[in-house]
């Protein structure tokens, strides 16, 4: 199981609050929305890597970040796919969101975010981590390696 970290950016939209999403171009989860992130490099902590990877990913500098979530992620069908992941969310940013080889960023309103095109789970802790609500869980996969099988939620 590996670490990675990832970061949502927000910022004020005409409709209300607006999160940064990428389609994500290589790897894991290739053709899906997700935030910008990554695996944590070795002595580096999780902090450390959601700012450096939202630089490197989206060309947007990070001043801080909440963290607002710690997930486990396990693919009995896929085990090298496994990992932990630590969500942190951010308005202390600057910078225009940029594509890059990992990328294409795109802003969405908080309240329509399109749940269909992210990682199945995304739809069971995102919409509250994105209001504060700091959120613990372990999800498993199917068999598919893109449906939840279980999703639980800890604390």
């Amino acid at each position: 199981m590996f670490a990675v970290a990832v970061t949502y950016l927000l910022r004020d939209g005409a409709d209300g609050p607006e999160v940064l999403l990428g389609n994500k171009l290589t790897g894991i989860g290739t053709g899906r929305l997700v935030g910008p992130g990554g695996k944590l490099e070795p002595g580096e902590s999780a902090e450390q890597a959601a700012i450096r990877e939202t630089l490197e990913e989206v060309g947007v500098v990070v001043s801080s970040v909440v963290r607002i979530a710690e997930l486990a992620y396990t693919f009995p069908r896929r085990p090298s796919w496994s990992q932990s992941s630590t969500a942190f969310l951010s308005r202390d940013w600057r910078g225009d969101p940029r594509s890059s080889d990992e990328l294409e960023p795109q802003w969405f309103s908080v309240s329509r975010i399109p749940f269909d095109r992210m990682w199945d789970d995304a739809r069971l802790w995102l919409p509250g981590a994105l209001t504060g609500r700091f959120i613990r869980a372990d999800c498993s996969y199917a068999a598919d390696n893109a449906t939840v099988d279980t999703f639980r939620l800890l604390d």
